[in-house]
């Protein structure tokens, strides 16, 4: 028994410096949107995002070593910069955390990630007030600030794509009873 949960805490220890060095490496890809069309001194000829004139739009995807993701996901106060995959799979998951339900575009945009130490495994450090980011793949910035942490069922699936939060992050507590939930709200202007 003893050698069994050794090679099972060594392979989990693998499983999570891989998905590390993964989640880094599509980063490094991820393209980088750095130029902005100069804004208009006229209001009326200021350029209107897309996601702004279609909220329904689905999100752009760039391929990566045949993997769809949607963004970049940004914690700074837990030095976090992760790739967010576009659609939610266990597979997908030991890459990077999967966009679970919505867009940023709207509220209700949920982002599921493993507890590995390297992904969503600090989130329990997160407090209220402290700043999260989204880059979508075109380059469209969203800011949240952390309104609340929540512990939910890990049956709880109707409360973790409910309500008003405008982001839900979220991954397994330590033996898979719960599930830590970090709520934001979308950043002041």
């Amino acid at each position: 028994l003893i050698a069994a949960a050794l090679l099972l805490t060594g392979y989990n220890l693998w499983d999570e410096q891989r998905a590390g060095e993964t989640a880094s490496r599509v980063l490094e890809q991820m393209p980088v949107t750095t130029e902005k069309p100069e804004p208009s001194p006229d209001p009326d000829e200021q350029e209107i995002p897309d996601y702004i004139l279609n909220p329904d739009m689905e999100m752009p995807v760039v391929e990566i070593d045949g993997d769809a993701y949607i963004g970049t996901l940004e914690i700074p106060v837990l030095d976090l910069s992760l790739p967010v995959m576009s659609e939610w799979s266990d597979a997908g998951l030991k890459t990077a955390p999967c966009r679970y339900a919505g867009t940023a575009y709207q509220s209700g945009f949920v982002i599921a990630g493993h507890n590995y130490r390297t992904h969503f495994g600090p989130l329990s450090r997160l407090a209220a007030g402290d700043r999260v980011t989204f880059t979508d793949a075109d380059g469209n910035v969203f800011a949240y600030d952390v309104a609340e942490i929540q512990v939910l069922r890990s049956t709880a699936i109707g409360d973790m794509v409910s309500g008003e939060w405008d982001l839900s992050l979220f991954t397994c507590t330590l033996g898979g009873q719960t599930r830590l939930t970090v709520r934001c709200e979308k950043a002041g202007e």
